[in-house]
Parts: C-alpha cells; sequence; structure tokens
C-alpha cells in the first residue's frame, strides 16, 4: 500500500493517560546518590536556555522578505497550500503511469520500488503537513485548505492502494530473480511493506469484493470517528446528597459544598471529571458517593455501545473478506509479534509474572479498608476505592534537582545525546514566515560527522485554541532523492509546465547533502507540540513539573529516532515502523532519567548533592495498575477475535466476564468502561505493543545503560543495531543483536514469552500511552 492512512493517521504519538481513565501509577523507592561530577556544558547547550527561557522579542518592523512555512518559500498564503496539492497530484498521476509501463522496459522494472517509494513521499509529504496543519494552525483560513488538500491527495491514495495495476507490477517485479538480487536489505523490505499492504486492501479480489471492502473501510473509518469522539463526551453527573461528604478529608471543598446542598436544599450534582468529582474519590470516607461517582464516569448510552460493537463486526467483516479468521490476525501478520496467539504468549506470560506482586498491592489495600471500616475480616476492594485507599502522589526525580525550567531541560538532553550519539542541538533562527505561531522555537540537529542531519520545530507552550496533550508529528522522513530520475516520468506525455512547478520547488528545499555521505538526501523534520507555561519577564522562565519532563523525554526519543534512522527509502524511515516496535526509543529515554550520573547534566556547574529521594512513597497500586493494562491488552484481543462476528457477542458482557475471572477488582454492574477506551479504534488489536515496549525498554536499560548510562560505546551500539534502520530491518534481528541473544532472532511464541518473562522494571517511567 502507497502509505498507512485511515485509522493509523491516529497513531501520532500522543501521551493520554494509560490505561484511559484508570488509576496513575506512583513512584517507588529510589537509593541516595553520591557525589557526581558535572560534564560542562557547550556553548550551543547553554543557548537553549535562552531560546526557550528568555521572552521573544516581537516583531516591530517589516520584514524585507518573507519565507514560507518550514522554508518553503511558495507557501506564503493559504491559497498556495492548494495549489501545492493540485501539482503534487499531477506529479502523482505521472508517476503512477511511469510505473504501470515498466514491464515495458527491462531498465524500469529495477526502478519500480524505488519509484514506489518515490510515489509514496510525493504524497505524504503534503499530506503529513496537511495534518499537521490542520491540528495545529491558529488560523481558520490555513485549516480549512489543508483539510482540502489532506482529502484530496487521501482520496487518490486510497485509489492507488486497490490499483490493480501497481499491484500486478510489483508481482512481476518480486518474482524476477535478477531485479530481486539487485535490492539492497532496505529496498526488498520497502518493496515487501508495499506486497503486504496491497495483499491487505482485497487487491485479488473480483471487482464487487473490491467494492464491499472500500465500503467497509469508509464505514470503519467513519464509526471510528464517532466512537473516538464519544469516548471523550462526558458522562452523566451523580447525585449526591450532603450527608454522605461528612467526614471529607479537603476540608475546605467539604464546608463549600455542604454550604451548597443546605442552600438549595437539594441534592448536589456532581460531574465526573470535575474538580469535585476528584476531591470526593479521594477524600470521601463513605463508600456510596464514590460509588455514585464511578457508575456515572463509566456508564454508557445505547449508542455509545452499538457504535463500538459496529466498529468492531465491520473489522471483522473487512478481514474475513481478505481471508483472514479476525482483524487481529490480518492486522498482527506484519508486526513484531505476528500472531494472536503469539500476543496472548506474551500477555499471559507477564500477566503470570506480574500476579503475585499484584495480589500483594491488593492485599495492602484490603487492609487499609479493614483498618478504615474496623471491620474483622478482609473487605472487596472495588474500583471505586482506588483513589481513596491509595491516592496518587506525583512523581519526583530520584535526587534533588534545580528547577527544571524547559531550556534546562534541553540543554540536559543535548548533553545527553552528544555522549550516546556524538549528536547535540543547536539554536537556529526563524525566518519571517517560516512557523505557524511567534510561540515556535526551531532547533538544528547536528552530527559531528555529517552537519546537521535534521530540525526540530519546539511548539511547546500553551494559548487558546491549541490541542490537548503532547505530540510528536513527522512532517517530513528521510529518504535519498539524487537517484530519482524524475525526467523520466515525462517520457510519454508532456503537461504544462506551470502545472508541475509548485510540486518541484516544494520537493528541492528538501533535498541537503551530507558531510561524508555520499548521495543527496531529504533530511528529516519533525514537530513537538505540549503545552507549556510561556515564560515571561514578569513570571520568569517555564519551569517543568517531573512528568513533565517525563513527557519531553519520551517525545525527545521519537525525535531522535527520527533523525537517525536517516534510511534511503521514505517507508522505512525513523519511527515508519511496526506498531509493537516505534514506542521503544521513547520509552528508553525515559529510563535515563533514573540515573542520577544523567541528571547531572541539568547542572550547568559544580556538583550533584547528596541526598535522599524527593518521593519515597512506594505506591502498591503501581503492580495493581500495570496487572489492569495488561487486563486490557487482553481485552482488546478478544474484541478484535472471530467472535465480534457471533450474533450473541456483548462487548459488556466480554469485559465483565475478564474482570471478573482475571482481573483484580470485580466489575462494576451498570457499567461499561469500553466506551471510553479510545485506543480500541487508534490501537486496535495492537494496545499490547506499548506494555511489550515496556518490557524490551525496561530490559535494555537494565543489561546495557544501568552502569554507564553516558558511555559512547554503548550509545553507538545502540544507534548502530536499532536507530538507524528505521522500519528497513526485523526489529527481532536488531533486538537479537543489540542484546547479543541469538534465540530472539525468530520472533517466534517463545521469543514473545522471553520479553514477557522480562517484565517491567520501570518506576521512572509514566505510564502514559
Amino acid at each position: 500500500m502507497i502509505a498507512r492512512l485511515t485509522e493509523n493517521a491516529y497513531q501520532k504519538f500522543f501521551r493520554p493517560i494509560f490505561p484511559p481513565r484508570a488509576f496513575w501509577n506512583g513512584v517507588a523507592t529510589r537509593k541516595s546518590s553520591a557525589l557526581i561530577p558535572i560534564i560542562p556544558p557547550a556553548p550551543d547547550d547553554i543557548e537553549l536556555i535562552s531560546l526557550f527561557d528568555q521572552p521573544q522579542p516581537s516583531q516591530k518592523t517589516r520584514p524585507s522578505s518573507v519565507t514560507g512555512i518550514f522554508q518553503h518559500t511558495q507557501l506564503t498564503t493559504p491559497s498556495a497550500f492548494t495549489a501545492l496539492a493540485d501539482s503534487t497530484l499531477v506529479r502523482a498521476q505521472l508517476l503512477t503511469e511511469r510505473i504501470l509501463r515498466a514491464p515495458q522496459s527491462r531498465s524500469e522494472l529495477f526502478k519500480v520500488v524505488k519509484n514506489l517509494d518515490r510515489l509514496s513521499d510525493l504524497l505524504c509529504g503534503v499530506i503529513d503537513l496537511a495534518e499537521f496543519l490542520r491540528n495545529a494552525h491558529p488560523d481558520p483560513q490555513w485549516v480549512q485548505p489543508a483539510n482540502d488538500g489532506y482529502e484530496k491527495l487521501c482520496e487518490y491514495m486510497n485509489l492507488l492502494n486497490t490499483y490493480v495495476g501497481l499491484y500486478e507490477v510489483l508481482n512481476v517485479v518480486l518474482h524476477d530473480p535478477e531485479v530481486v538480487k539487485s535490492l539492497s536489505p532496505e529496498a526488498y523490505q520497502t518493496a515487501l511493506i508495499f506486497w503486504r499492504d496491497f495483499e491487505k486492501s482485497a487487491i485479488r479480489l473480483p471487482p464487487a469484493s473490491r467494492e464491499k471492502f472500500v465500503s467497509l473501510s469508509s464505514e470503519i473509518l467513519s464509526l471510528g470517528h464517532e466512537f473516538v469522539n464519544q469516548a471523550s463526551a462526558p458522562r452523566s453527573a451523580a447525585l449526591i446528597e450532603a450527608v454522605e461528604l461528612e467526614g471529607l478529608k479537603d476540608d475546605g471543598m467539604s464546608a463549600r459544598l455542604q454550604r451548597q446542598a443546605s442552600s438549595t436544599q437539594k441534592s448536589l450534582l456532581v460531574y465526573a471529571g470535575s474538580h469535585q468529582a476528584h476531591m470526593i474519590m479521594r477524600s470521601a470516607p463513605k463508600e456510596s458517593p464514590r460509588k455514585k461517582l464511578y457508575v456515572a464516569a463509566h456508564s454508557s448510552t445505547p449508542r455509545q455501545i452499538e457504535c463500538l460493537e459496529r466498529l468492531l463486526r465491520a473489522r471483522a467483516e473487512l478481514a474475513r473478506l481478505v481471508g483472514w479468521d479476525s482483524y487481529a490476525s490480518m492486522v498482527l501478520q506484519d508486526k513484531m509479534a505476528k500472531t494472536p496467539e503469539n500476543v496472548n504468549h506474551f500477555l499471559d506470560t507477564f500477566l503470570n509474572r506480574t500476579a503475585v506482586y499484584a495480589q500483594e498491592a491488593l492485599h495492602a489495600l484490603r487492609l487499609r479498608k479493614r483498618a478504615h471500616l474496623k471491620t474483622s475480616s478482609l473487605p472487596i476492594i472495588h474500583a471505586w476505592d482506588r483513589s481513596y485507599y491509595c491516592p496518587p502522589e506525583p512523581p519526583e526525580p530520584p535526587v534533588p534537582l534545580p528547577p527544571l525550567s524547559l531550556g534546562r531541560v534541553f540543554m540536559a538532553l543535548s548533553r545527553l545525546f552528544k555522549h550516546l550519539f556524538g549528536i547535540w542541538l543547536q539554536p537556529s533562527e526563524v525566518l519571517p514566515g517560516e512557523v505557524w505561531h511567534p510561540d515556535v522555537r526551531k532547533i538544528e540537529v547536528l552530527d559531528e560527522e555529517h552537519g546537521v542531519i535534521g530540525w526540530i520545530y519546539a511548539d511547546l507552550f500553551a494559548r487558546s485554541g491549541k490541542a490537548c496533550g503532547a505530540a510528536h508529528y513527522t512532517v517530513r522522513c528521510s529518504r535519498r532523492t539524487d537517484d530519482d530520475d524524475e525526467a523520466g516520468d515525462l517520457d510519454v506525455r508532456s503537461v504544462e509546465e506551470g502545472l508541475l512547478e509548485a510540486s518541484q520547488r516544494f520537493e528541492l528545499v528538501k533535498r541537503h547533502r551530507l558531510r561524508g555521505v555520499q548521495g543527496e538526501y531529504q533530511l528529516p523534520l519533525v514537530v513537538l507540540l505540549c503545552e507549556f507555561s510561556r515564560p515571561s519577564n514578569l513570571t520568569g522562565p517555564a519551569v517543568l513539573e517531573w512528568h513533565e519532563v517525563q513527557t519531553l523525554f519520551h517525545e525527545m526519543g521519537h525525535a531522535m529516532h527520527s533523525m537517525i534512522g536517516r534510511t534511503e527509502y521514505h517507508n522505512v524511515s525513523g519511527t515508519r515502523c511496526a506498531t509493537d516496535f516505534v514506542e521503544l526509543p521513547s520509552i528508553l529515554m525515559e529510563h535515563f532519567l533514573s540515573s542520577p550520573t544523567v541528571l547531572s547534566l541539568f547542572y550547568t556547574n559544580g556538583f550533584l548533592t547528596n541526598g535522599s529521594t524527593g518521593n519515597i512513597h512506594r505506591d502498591p497500586c503501581h503492580y495493581v495498575d500495570t496487572h489492569s493494562s495488561v487486563l486490557l491488552s487482553v481485552l482488546d484481543q478478544i474484541y478484535h477475535s472471530s467472535s465480534a462476528l457471533s450474533s450473541e457477542f456483548d462487548s459488556t458482557t466480554v469485559l465483565a466476564h475478564l474482570c471478573n475471572t482475571r482481573g483484580l477488582i470485580p466489575h462494576t454492574p451498570g457499567t461499561s468502561f469500553q466506551t471510553q477506551f479510545g485506543h480500541l479504534f487508534g490501537y486496535g488489536a495492537t494496545y499490547y505493543s506499548y506494555l511489550f515496549d515496556r518490557a524490551i525498554a525496561s530490559f535494555i536499560w537494565r543489561r546495557i545503560f544501568l552502569s554507564n548510562p553516558l558511555e559512547r560505546e554503548l550509545g553507538e551500539r545502540y544507534k548502530r543495531e536499532v536507530l538507524c534502520y528505521g522500519g528497513g530491518k526485523n526489529p527481532w534481528l536488531m533486538l537479537s543483536a543489540l542484546l547479543k541473544m541469538p534465540a530472539l532472532a525468530g520472533g517466534d511464541a517463545a521469543a514473545m514469552e522471553t520479553v514477557g518473562q522480562w517484565g517491567i522494571n520501570d518506576s521512572s517511567v509514566s505510564s502514559c500511552h
């Protein structure tokens, strides 16, 4: 398939709460640190502090020259984006025609894989830019043409995905021994990706079945949009009596609520998710108000349940149409897991490993509840007891640190990358018209051998109308461009030159020479979005909470994967890899925050002082939450099995049975949490991926980096064996080489079980997904 759109478009690297609307993990006890010497920062590192921590002067005079978005000189007005989309469509049609003619020329057959990748990049280069602009640009005049261009090019791409002619040409290539032998391993992997994705698109079915495939795909997309919107929709309020709030730990809030009830002579209407609801769940000694709020927060309308079940049924029908027994089987065949059975091997092993710790944690909660209720027997822990008997505490660093301003965190990241990879971050001038908002900062990513290897645009400050949460957008992927042979696209028919100019100018800006590297490359460009406080002369720089530092390290892990995974083919560059592998670099980055040696990089001079942890509270619910996360992954597999086609399938019954047979906390009758499990759409049948990558990252950290987290040789090994390939090599082979564990290379059920046995030892890692 030319690109993975529709559902996978939702797999931008957003980080909402994980598990969804579940409970926040605590922080385990950490040991105190000895004196650790500080490695002096370079001038570029110090400049990062000023870049992010000092208010930027406003532009008071009209600039003499203006560039366009991301220095695309023609993209200075919204209408220019429409012209770019139209021009790109014409060029894509020409390149498609060239590929279809390839069997007529022996030399052209050798270029088919390259040209398919060019076609994918040509379309994705504008689609990815449109996807970013329509989600991040504050000006509606830019958003509308971005939406229009996105839909227009996606429509053509979806046509290509079911184009029998392109499939037949690729079939000729893959059955020609001489052509196959000429392909590099990366090129062959790219060809296989195209092949598998064509096969998923009903390409070999008769026309009527292909039409059914398109119809089901559209239905799935429509139901998915509805499901995601409903998942975050407000739930019903709970009626709380004033007497139920007696003894609230928060005296101020308790008095206000009781005064409100007394003055109105009515029950209090408390909405799930409100500040009052959170306070009651954490502070109400009486069980009844907590239960009422929990039930209200996890209730669903019949329409919400029907929407989910129609989505699951449509996916199952789509999989059957193309020859798979279930949607999970179809989705997993090109992932690390390969089959639902292998996923279940991993999850079962993982559950068994965590069950003992989770049961101990649950016992601790029951003891707390018994002491509170003053009963002789151990009471049952219900879902609404979690926050009251084990209130979450915010994570803190393992050693005392200075106030962590945004600039100081970027300085530490740059120094860390320099130690590990010989790569660092450098502030870069933003030209007039280059960015979509004055808050945006631009960073060059430099390699000591090759010079500039990519750019990061950091849009990190909160503002009205900006999307919530943290996200990493890959606006431009890496690929080699000097062997494109664009002249061959025009061999048969001529096109008015003006129709191609916008697209050609757009492509030329992206091409660069790297020092010491043969050829010309399109270099990666990524955007980071967060919601930190804006620096000002009055309030000073933005100071981050520890969980925000974890988020930034996580997102920069994705960014470095994009920078280092500089491949010759667009379809396998950087983060374009298997869903159950893509989170590994970002989660591993978070582990570095557990090392006092790494934390010394936050200092510009001096030494880390002796000190105990800021948060020494051991939260027994950490294991309960992990166990719940595994159960959600099991639920995802059941929902995407063939059982979704049964006339008796009931998503609530499935959830209740799973909780009551394999869970720690019984299901609450009258609730249906599954309609708020938004990841069922974007991560359908692959929700296990985050746990899977957490287990791998935890093992890599312990096995390789724990003792020497700043050792260059180890960083180079990780870069050489994993990051540089992007998605161009089997992830199991990467892990096998990195860890020197040949048994992993097969990626079979035994390998999945091995990862499950590793478990998770990552109290320093945020439980976000």
